[in-house]
């Protein structure tokens, strides 16, 4: 039985793969979580490197696909370009190699400290949906679940992370999945990527934003079934 481990955006828990589940029945499916979310513990983390160090402990010496989304898809990043015999097919959605000012992200971590994940939730959600979406509750919901400091000390992680270099060293087949209307990582983001990676492939999502996996699931779907 081959293995698929997802990988979630900052502010994710299990819950955020539930559309995906019926397309990968029948495979071992490993769902990654970052410190303090979804029930993880939080733990010291300083860069991308240690949250794929926490995902190699939980698939033993086994090979696998990963399907990453946001920070997630740093994880997966990572993964290929540091054990390449362990990554048999990757799949990046809605993520860079370079996630903007690293500032930005360390402004957050420090709002989040102060004054909590109520302070940022509806700014997160407008990024996460479009307009038309209309099921924003139960996903508001999952982002209040994470533990603040969890939620910060990734946000410092995110900061961190930069492999515009780095990724051309990734040899395992690739597909870069972008949502059209990603305010957070747009279209340009993943078409750098794609560019980067030989022989990656690139598809753009009409009408989705950055959780592209839950706002047009079954596009997402179709393309992961065909990929993996």
């Amino acid at each position: 039985m081959s293995t698929v481990v997802l990988c979630g955006s900052l502010g994710s828990t299990w819950a955020m793969w539930d559309p995906q589940r019926p397309v990968l029945a029948g495979r071992r499916i490993v769902v990654a979580q970052h410190p303090g979310h979804g029930g993880a513990p939080v733990v010291d983390v300083a860069n991308v490197r240690d949250l794929a160090a926490r995902v190699l402990a939980e698939v033993d010496d086994e090979s696998f696909s990963f399907v990453g989304l946001s920070l997630g898809g740093a994880v997966g990043m990572q993964l290929a370009h540091d054990v390449p015999d362990r990554v048999e097919r990757l799949v990046l959605a809605c993520t860079s190699a370079r996630f903007g000012d690293p500032q930005q992200w360390l402004d957050r971590a420090a709002t989040v400290r102060s004054e909590g994940l109520g302070a940022i939730v509806d700014a997160v959600l407008a990024r996460w949906f479009t307009p038309a979406f209309d099921d924003v509750a139960r996903w508001r919901e999952m982002f209040l679940s994470a533990d603040p400091e969890g939620y910060a000390r990734c946000c410092e992680v995110v900061a961190a992370w930069d492999a515009r270099e780095a990724i051309a060293r990734i040899t395992a087949p690739t597909l870069a999945i972008a949502g059209a209307e990603d305010p957070s990582t747009p279209p340009e983001h993943l078409e750098r990527i794609a560019e980067a990676i030989p022989g990656a492939r690139l598809e753009v999502l009409e009408g989705a934003a950055h959780l592209a996996n839950v706002e047009r699931a079954d596009e997402f779907n179709r393309l992961l079934e065909e990929w993996l």
